[in-house]
């Protein structure tokens, strides 16, 4: 079992990185997609159908489901990767409505995977660069998405920074290894 966690800004190339690592790894692939696909404005809609013909056919791709610790026990042996942790969380704060209950589910999702040796690629975003928002929402889930990155950045054997579609190891090997 190996967590690589892939993090950087909106269109940085996170993604890419993360599906080039999963092509690489030599395992099969189980594609989370995190994005809820009902009631989605067109320009979302559109952006989920070329996500979805952009992926390799023979990866399953799994949608709508939130629940890390029932899906590691499904896919033991196979590469999870994961895009992206942000909008699990979202999905999460809205259901549990506290910052600390979204955590635990993530420490939960975490032990999961490491109890049923799944090899997991996590693609983040990072929110914290910017200026402080007005709303309380807005801070919580900021708030949320940071201390999760830190959380995720700690439990990762490797971690990778993406800028302008650059790389940077900031944690584990100088390359990506798959266990």
């Amino acid at each position: 079992m190996s967590l690589t966690f892939v993090v950087g800004g909106s269109r940085s190339g996170k993604s890419s990185r993360a599906e080039a690592m999963a092509r690489g790894a030599g395992l099969g692939v189980v594609y989370l997609a995190t994005c809820r696909t009902q009631d989605m404005d067109p320009e979302m809609a559109e952006r989920i159908r070329r996500h979805r013909e952009d992926r390799p056919s023979h990866w399953v791709t799994v949608e709508d489901r939130f629940d890390f610790v029932n899906l590691a026990g499904e896919i033991s042996g196979r590469l999870l990767l994961v895009d992206c942790l942000t909008l699990w969380l979202a999905h999460w704060l809205e259901v549990e409505g506290e910052v600390d209950a979204v955590l635990g589910r993530l420490k939960e999702g975490l032990a999961a995977l490491r109890a049923h040796r799944v090899t997991a690629i996590v693609v983040s975003n990072e929110v914290g660069c910017g200026i402080v928002p007005l709303g309380s929402g807005t801070r919580a889930y900021r708030d949320l998405v940071g201390w999760a990155n830190q959380l995720m950045a700690r439990e990762a054997d490797h971690v990778e920074w993406i800028v302008a579609g650059i790389p940077v190891v900031i944690k584990g090997a100088d390359r990506f290894r798959p266990s």
